[in-house]
């Protein structure tokens, strides 16, 4: 019997409950997918407590790497016995599980060089750093950036990428440990969130210039400090909002702190098209294959465990990546 991480109302993660499941055949477009890994990501738990509203009861969780056991109708991009990864969004919703059916067009095949475990733990995280280091910005060598979270999944795949590129980061961190692992990363300077003012350290790093773009997945709370942080026309990149949505706020902000910019991009607009995903995906993966990004899978949980990782990631207890093992 196969199971599964279900939700029948959002709350607190005492809401997830591991339940037996059937997974039948593959339909049209379809294949069974046998999991090995299973990636925790923090947008799980906008889906958990209804900031992502979806119908219930409902399955959790939008990224995997198994293999695939039965391919459905129509399927041409994978085979029986191929090892794949996927990422995406409502339409693969429900990776919280051992097995299960879905939709052939997000799988990615991957290579031998990366294992299930890897894939699991960097494909979100590592095709969202691909889209902001190499779609973003015309980064130029020399540029500085202040990256929120520095110690987090998607924190330590983009300071890495960003050292590669010959960018200057300045990373947030909320203690010490996560400030060395920050370091160990790439981060050049570190600034503590929990005592430091952020756009004074920032501009302090930059002689008072400011940074020339800012990734914030914080939101609500480091909003403010992140446009203070900027230089003149710089770029604020909202990706997350981990401590709550930014309230609105009248444009004239941005004209009034330096002409700023202000995007809030999101995944799935920049892997929609299936050749520049496969063309940001292979870049991921030759890095990660190559080592000049590593990959830390730093918590490891048992899929009936999903509730307690949710409180650990909640609580800002994770570093790196955290994954499902099955």
């Amino acid at each position: 019997m196969e199971h599964a991480i279900r939700f029948h109302e959002t709350g607190s993660p005492d809401v997830l409950r591991y339940e037996e499941v059937q997974v039948g055949a593959p339909g049209q477009g379809e294949v069974r997918l046998r999991h090995q890994a299973v990636g925790l990501n923090f947008a799980d738990t906008y889906f958990r407590n209804g900031t992502y509203p979806i119908p219930l009861p409902n399955g959790i969780g939008v990224e995997a790497a198994g293999v695939v056991e039965a391919v459905g109708p129509g399927v041409t991009n994978v085979a029986v016995g191929d090892r794949v990864t996927y990422t995406g969004f409502i339409n693969t919703l429900g990776a919280y599980s051992t097995a299960r059916l879905v939709p052939a067009a997000p799988l990615i095949r991957l290579p031998d060089a990366i294992a299930c475990d890897t894939a699991a733990a960097m494909t979100m995280r590592g095709l969202t750093s691909a889209y902001l280091m190499r779609r973003i910005h015309p980064f130029q060598a020399g540029d500085t950036i202040l990256l929120h979270a520095a110690a987090g999944g998607v924190g330590l795949i983009v300071s890495q990428w960003a050292k590669l590129l010959g960018l200057r980061v300045i990373g947030t961190v909320s203690t010490a440990e996560k400030a060395a692992v920050a370091r160990a990363h790439g981060c050049d300077e570190t600034i503590d969130s929990s005592r430091e003012d952020i756009a004074a350290r920032a501009r302090e790093l930059t002689d008072g210039k400011g940074v020339a773009v800012v990734f914030d997945s914080v939101g609500r709370s480091t909003f403010n400090a992140s446009l203070d942080s900027l230089r003149r026309r710089g770029l604020m990149v909202c990706v997350g909002t981990a401590s709550g949505t930014i309230p609105p706020f009248d444009p004239q902000l941005l004209a009034m702190k330096g002409s700023l910019y202000l995007t809030r991009p999101a995944l799935a607009d920049y892997i929609a098209d299936p050749a520049e995903k496969a063309a940001l995906a292979q870049e991921l993966f030759d890095h990660v294959a190559a080592g000049r990004i590593r990959i830390e899978i730093n918590q490891r949980y048992a899929l009936q465990d999903a509730a307690q990782a949710h409180r650990d990631l909640e609580a800002r207890k994770t570093t790196g990546s955290s994954i499902f093992v099955i």
